[in-house]
Order: structure tokens, then C-alpha cells, then sequence
């Protein structure tokens, strides 16, 4: 595809393959505990390397598949996850991990787009994902993971680990699509292995003795960052419920030193809102790498104080995965910076081998502390969008991939998100952007969650209508919100009118689906 897409790489050298992430921990620390379950190990370095070893040469040993396929996975978060991921890696095929909670109709589409012919599943999930490949003649194979199939596989020889080139299909990506059907970002093993080099450099040092704790979905952030964590020798531990359950968190830190989770931000906003943190040590927490969506600075401040310097936040996209700006440690901790509050707004400088720049909507540069797109360059970006050149050409034009979120650079660097593209709201020819009044409407103390969108207007085009969730038994009134956003922010960006609800709507990721509030709005 375009040729930017491999920055700088010769793709027909060969490269090193993903699995040797594994084998090399395997070979350093065979006996460290590699995959948990809740508090119990399920597999060493050693063990986890053979059993990927065996699971791709049963794999390769499926006729229909040959080097280059794609292995989907509809699983809840399990230790079988890792062996898969590793053992279609192993055996030169690409991953396809998908949310559990999507739709059949949503996974029947994955299924057909990717080409998958193999499928492995959770045994809860294995009706689901049958009936849904009934429309998905490429699909021949559906493997429920821990079943006497999957053990047969796993006795089968191990094979040498492929050989694989730079920009060799790793992860097929899929967007959340919260607009139009999802597309699917082509992740290599090169883009793959750029996202651990930026993580040690800008987000954290990991150490073997460290685990993380998968509570967000491995199909998502949380998997990315198993990368780094095998690659040094780390354990992965899954919740015995396989998702996030605040007191379920609490227990686990008793028993898992250096423990690093990665949370969407609402998730983050559970943790410290849960009666249980009281009570709860959380000496052995070592970090949150929180992203996927705005982290409101007061939450933020209320996070710190109540945990300790334990935040890191990054922002990426699928497209470039987990991996454009980080706001390190350092930075959330440094309250006598002059600029500390615009800082904790902000996302933080571009993480290593990665170029950020703001540009105008004829990808014109524009000047610091202007608001435009971002645009993003450098080896982690995504090689495109599978079997869909014409959005592929559209994203990465000029050799830049255009994120679709609009934001401002500072004289140090630090970018500032102002919401996405769609999300921003003209009111009477301004810009308003939700965020900011979000900001100011979170200030009020019985303010849980809020989101902002834009309702068309006859005369102003769009008008301002805010969505607030109340703290439990807390009395939020319109007339004190009213006040606050009249004391912090232009009487323009004031919020027209106010709807109390119990509960924002959300996708599998935690982020607020605006397109929902929208049409409750109108």
C-alpha cells in the first residue's frame, strides 16, 4: 500500500517475528511465573513458550492455512489468550482478536472481512460465534479454547518460529466503529515492536518480578501492553471474573507485586469512587496507563491524592497503537510547575520515534497553541486499512496519518486534545469544544460524569446541551452549573439546556458514544 506506511524499513529483509519475545523470556527466565488466573499461576516462561511452540505446529499443520492468515479470536480475557496470540505469531499467521461483547452481526462482519479461516473462542461464546459464521463460508475451523481440541493441539510437535519480514501483517485491528462499519488496521510486526521501544522509553520500566493485571479487554489496550510485559519477562494475570470489578482489583493487589493495569478513564473514575479503596493496600500497585478518552483534570488531581504517584496517560489510536503522546509519572507529580494544570490537561509530548504536528484542514502547518488535526509520523503507524485503499489513502495522505482529533501544540511540546473532529460544536460561528466545558461542569462536587454535545439550532446552527450523572443521593442543580461555567468559561460555551441521567452510554471500550446523546438530545 502507500509506501510511507514502512517508515524508512526494507520489507523484503527479514525481521524479527513477534514470538521471539517469548522465546527470549523462556531461554532468560524459564521458571518465572508467565499467565495467572485470579491469584493462581497457570504456566511458567517455559511452559508458555512450548505450549505457543505446539499450538503453531498444529496450526501450521491445518491445511487451508498458509503463512500470512489470520487466526480470529472471540474470547473473553483468559490465560489461553496469550498462547494463541503467541502461537499464531509463532507460525507466521496474524492475530484478529475481537471484543467479546460485540454483536453476532458485528463479529460476522470481522470474520468475513479479515478472511479468517480458523477461530478460537470462549466456550460461552462458542454458539454465538457458530451461528454467526453460518454467512461466513471462509471460516472452517472454530476452536474453543481449554477443550479437548485445543489440548490435542497443544501436544502436537513444535515447530522452528517463521521467518517474517517488517511489514508483515501482525494484528488486524478493528475500530470500535461508532460510525459505519469497522475497518481494520493492519498492525505489523515492525509497528508492533516500535510501540514496546516508545513504552520503555515514555511510559514505564517493567521488571520480570512486575505482572500486569488484564481487567480492560486483552483485545484491545490491555493486550497491546502484554508485549512489553513478555518481552521482560513479566506475568500476565486475568481476574478470575475476566473483566474489572473494583474490590476484585483490591484483592489481587494483596497478592500481585508491581502491578500495572491499563484502564480506560472511567475505569479509573470506578477505582476511586469504590467504597472498598478505604480500606484497601495498594502498596503493590506499581502503575495506570489510563487513555482511550479524556482524563478530566479534577478526577485526575482526586486519582493522585488518593493513590500516589501511580498514573501515566497515553494517547494513541488503533492506527497507532498506544503510541503518539505520553504524559509521564514525572509530570502528574510536578504540582510547583508553573503551567502544572494546562500540563495534567494535557496528553504530554510525543513518545519516542514519533513526530506530531497541527495542521489546518489543507494539512497547512499551523502556528503553536492554534487548534487543528492532529497528525501523527514514525514506525508504529499503521501499514492501513485492510482490503480498503481508498480510506487508507485518505488517512495517511502525505505520508502523515491523520487521527481525526483535533488539538494544540505548546511551546514545550505538550498537546492538548480539543475533542474530535465531529464532536466539535458551531455555535453562532464559534467553536465550542465539549471538553472545556466538560472541565468546568466536573468542578461541581456532586458532578460523577458528564458529556457535552452539540442539538441543532434554527438560528445558531448548534446549541450546547450537557448530559450529567450525579454522585449517588448528591442534588445537582441547573442554577449552580449555570454559575460555574459562567465563572470559568465564555457565556457562549454555557450549556442551553441540562439532562440529568443515570448513566452515560458507552461502547466495549469505556468511551462515551455521542452519536447516542445526540439523538436523545434531539
Amino acid at each position: 500500500m502507500q509506501g510511507s506506511q514502512v517508515c524508512g524499513s526494507d520489507a523484503t529483509k527479514p525481521f524479527m517475528n513477534l514470538a521471539s519475545l517469548l522465546a527470549r523470556a523462556a531461554q532468560t527466565t524459564p521458571d518465572t511465573p508467565a499467565l495467572a488466573l485470579g491469584y493462581t499461576v497457570i504456566a511458567t516462561y517455559a511452559e508458555h513458550a512450548e505450549h505457543s511452540a505446539r499450538l503453531a505446529g498444529a496450526l501450521t499443520g491445518i491445511p487451508e492455512l498458509t503463512p500470512g492468515d489470520r487466526v480470529a479470536i472471540a474470547m473473553k480475557n483468559a490465560p489461553e489468550y496469550s498462547e494463541i496470540m503467541f502461537g499464531a505469531w509463532h507460525a507466521g499467521l496474524a492475530a484478529v482478536p475481537m471484543n467479546a461483547r460485540l454483536h453476532p452481526r458485528e463479529f460476522a462482519y470481522i470474520l468475513e472481512n479479515s478472511g479468517a479461516k480458523i477461530c478460537f473462542v470462549s466456550e460461552d461464546m462458542a454458539a454465538g460465534i457458530a451461528d454467526a459464521a453460518k454467512d461466513v463460508p471462509t471460516l472452517e475451523h472454530i476452536v474453543i479454547a481449554g477443550s479437548a481440541r485445543y489440548r490435542e493441539m497443544l501436544s502436537a510437535e513444535p515447530v522452528a518460529i517463521a521467518d517474517v519480514h517488517a511489514d508483515d501483517l501482525a494484528w488486524l485491528f478493528y475500530t470500535s466503529g461508532t460510525t459505519g462499519r469497522p475497518k481494520g488496521a493492519m498492525l505489523t510486526h515492525k509497528n508492533l515492536r516500535a510501540m514496546n521501544d516508545a513504552y520503555f522509553a515514555n511510559v514505564d520500566d517493567i521488571q520480570s518480578r512486575d505482572c500486569v493485571i488484564h481487567a480492560a479487554p486483552y483485545s484491545h489496550g490491555s493486550g497491546l501492553y502484554m508485549l512489553p510485559h513478555v518481552e521482560r519477562g513479566a506475568c500476565q494475570v486475568v481476574p478470575a471474573s475476566s473483566g474489572f470489578d473494583p474490590d476484585e482489583i483490591f484483592d489481587l493487589l494483596t497478592v500481585w507485586k508491581g502491578s500495572t493495569f491499563f484502564f480506560a478513564p472511567t475505569m479509573v473514575t470506578r477505582l476511586i469512587n469504590a467504597p472498598g479503596l478505604a480500606a484497601a493496600d495498594t502498596s503493590n500497585l506499581k502503575t495506570i496507563v489510563y487513555g482511550g478518552a479524556p482524563m478530566y483534570a479534577e478526577d485526575c488531581l482526586k486519582a493522585l491524592d488518593l493513590l500516589g504517584p501511580k498514573l501515566v496517560q497515553i494517547y494513541g489510536q488503533g492506527e497507532s497503537p498506544m503510541t503518539i503522546t505520553a504524559l509521564s509519572r514525572a509530570v502528574h507529580m510536578d504540582r510547583d510547575h508553573p503551567h502544572y494544570h494546562d500540563r495534567l490537561a494535557s496528553v504530554g509530548p510525543a513518545q519516542k520515534g514519533v513526530e506530531v504536528r497541527i495542521a489546518d484542514e489543507d494539512d497547512n502547518d499551523l502556528p503553536l497553541g492554534e487548534i487543528g488535526e492532529i497528525l501523527v509520523r514514525g514506525d508504529v503507524v499503521m501499514k492501513g486499512y485492510w482490503q480498503n485503499p481508498e480510506a487508507s489513502a485518505a488517512s495517511l495522505r502525505g505520508g502523515w496519518l491523520h487521527t481525526g482529533d483535533m488539538g494544540a501544540l505548546d511551546g514545550a511540546g505538550f498537546l492538548t486534545l480539543k475533542d474530535r473532529s465531529k464532536d466539535v460544536i458551531i455555535s453562532g460561528g464559534s467553536n465550542v469544544y465539549p471538553r472545556e466545558v466538560e472541565e468546568v461542569l466536573l468542578r461541581h462536587n456532586g458532578v460523577l460524569e458528564c458529556s457535552v454535545i452539540g442539538r441543532p439550532h434554527p438560528d445558531w446552527g448548534e446549541e450546547i446541551v450537557a448530559f450529567v450523572v450525579p454522585k449517588a443521593g448528591a442534588d445537582v442543580r441547573e442554577v449552580e452549573l449555570d454559575a460555574l461555567c459562567l465563572e470559568h468559561i465564555a457565556r457562549f460555551k454555557r450549556p442551553k439546556a441540562y439532562r440529568m441521567i443515570d448513566a452515560l452510554p458507552k461502547n466495549n471500550y469505556g468511551k462515551v458514544l455521542k452519536t447516542d446523546l445526540r439523538e436523545l438530545a434531539e
